[in-house]
């Protein structure tokens, strides 16, 4: 086992715990219903944060494994690709943020689910919503702690599934006890050490192959492919470009976990600072981790899982200490990525499906809050068995979940939003259209004219909204507290 490459990351796990004890304390002495203060911080977040908290939660396994991994294999050209993410602040806060705050005020929603019911009006969008939510979430969660137990087991020694129980046990409590403003303050700490991250790494990665001239001209002689445009296996073609900017960028809007942050800050100043910070935050970290993937073909040449670059590059270019506060920057993306997920799942259980079968106890703030932190903690469990057994390349099953919430959320969100028209029966087709279609054609492995099958599946999905949307009727939304 390494030490010195443990010793930063304890450090950094223990800065973790404070700060959700910090957390907690806040959330006891908070004035509003629990249920608001623990899934959303009573709503007070300001710009800085807002843009931490939404870049962490975007940010995750994929961004800092995956993705990296990715750009080893095919070169320079997935690089460019990976750029398409960019926009996703500026497009989640824009096209959502200010229309959802001032909703979910009105509505006094603390879900997504609340607000579209009070729009729709209809327990059948609820439960497709809340069902397609767990499932996903479930599947996105895996992939973040198959990546904090890889690290733990290339890096520090620890074996697999010793790292998933001590990964795991970790941020399932934290999040379980310390609720929203835990994860939000947390993922301030974890933006910052992935920052610093991924300028250590990067700086050490070009060194090591003596500037980035030098190693663009050794890329070059491993395989020219990896530094064309096209990739190697010319991987990069329209379709590809198509699809991804379709599954990474402009489908974000129907992520639950982004869309979430847009009803919990505090005033419109709040988000035209998270939109400028939020967004240049993203450029450094997604261009600074998928470059150093990509230039690290040149000292780690024959890795049989890609997904292993980072980990060893930390070990080949990095001093030990340095490599611990590196091994930390992964970490924190993984960890403020699961607990942004792990508390809207949570909420998803006890708001969306409990309380809706139960409302008497809606005002039962000691039994909620029970119930809160256990549905948290249980949930957690549930993804440390699911991830037990991994893939090779986790990047395919983050895509495949990110795909099946946008299927989904992304035309009822949207459309309910901006189309004052929209009804159940447009938002209901849509969501079973967009799902069903997207898991035959993932399942199958079926790419219509190349595309991903979340293009398809989204053109599905809207034409099955406009035209089912036809047959309903709009009833008005309700106001009242759901």
């Amino acid at each position: 086992m390494n030490t010195h490459v443990l010793i930063p990351l304890v450090i950094y796990l223990l800065l973790v715990v404070v700060i959700s004890i910090v957390a907690m304390v806040q959330q006891k002495r908070a004035q509003g219903p629990f249920l608001t203060e623990y899934f959303l911080g009573g709503r007070t977040m300001s710009g800085f944060l807002l843009a931490m908290t939404l870049t962490t939660a975007y940010i995750s396994a994929s961004s800092f494994i995956g993705g990296p991994g990715a750009a080893y294999q095919y070169g320079l050209g997935w690089v460019m690709i990976a750029m398409a993410q960019v926009p996703t602040v500026w497009l989640s806060l824009g096209v959502l943020g200010k229309k959802f705050a001032i909703l979910a005020r009105r509505y006094q929603a603390i879900t997504l689910n609340d607000i579209l019911y009070a729009h729709y009006r209809s327990q059948w969008v609820v439960w497709i919503a809340s069902i397609t939510l767990l499932l996903a979430f479930i599947g996105v969660m895996t992939v973040q702690f198959i990546g904090g137990a890889r690290l733990l087991e290339t890096v520090v020694g620890i074996p697999y599934t010793h790292g998933l129980l001590i990964f795991g046990a970790i941020i399932a409590l934290y999040t379980s006890l310390g609720g929203f403003r835990a994860s939000v303050l947390n993922d301030v700490l974890q933006g910052a050490v992935m920052l610093v991250g991924t300028f250590l790494l990067l700086f050490a990665v070009i060194h090591a192959a003596g500037g980035t001239a030098s190693a663009v001209s050794q890329l070059k002689q491993i395989n020219p492919q990896l530094i064309e445009l096209s990739g190697v296996g010319n991987i990069v073609t329209p379709s590809l470009v198509i699809s991804l900017t379709v599954l990474v960028c402009f489908g974000v809007l129907g992520l639950p976990n982004t869309a979430i942050r847009s009803i919990s800050y505090k005033d419109s100043r709040s988000v035209h600072r998270g939109i400028l910070i939020g967004t240049l935050l993203l450029t450094v970290l997604m261009l600074g981790m998928h470059l150093a993937g990509a230039l690290g073909r040149v000292i780690v040449p024959t890795l049989t899982v890609p997904d292993q670059v980072i980990p060893t590059l930390m070990m080949k270019v990095l001093p030990p200490f340095a490599a611990g506060i590196f091994l930390a920057a992964p970490m924190a993306a993984m960890m403020s990525n699961i607990n942004a997920h792990l508390l809207q799942a949570s909420a998803t259980l006890v708001k969306d499906l409990y309380l809706r079968l139960r409302p008497a106890r809606a005002t039962e703030d000691k039994h909620l809050r029970r119930l809160s932190v256990c549905s948290t903690f249980l949930l957690g469990v549930a993804v440390i068995i699911a991830a037990w057994h991994p893939p090779q390349m986790i990047i395919w099953l983050n895509l495949l979940a990110f795909g099946a919430l946008e299927a989904v959320f992304l035309w009822p969100l949207v459309l309910g939003l901006y189309w004052r028209n929209a009804n159940a029966c447009g938002a209901i087709s849509s969501m079973l259209v967009g799902a069903v279609l997207y898991s035959l054609l993932a399942s199958f492995s079926l790419r219509l004219c190349g595309l991903h099958p979340i293009v398809p599946a989204l053109i599905a999905s809207f034409i099955a909204f406009v035209v089912a949307n036809r047959i309903g009727q709009r009833v008005t939304p309700d106001h009242s507290h759901q």
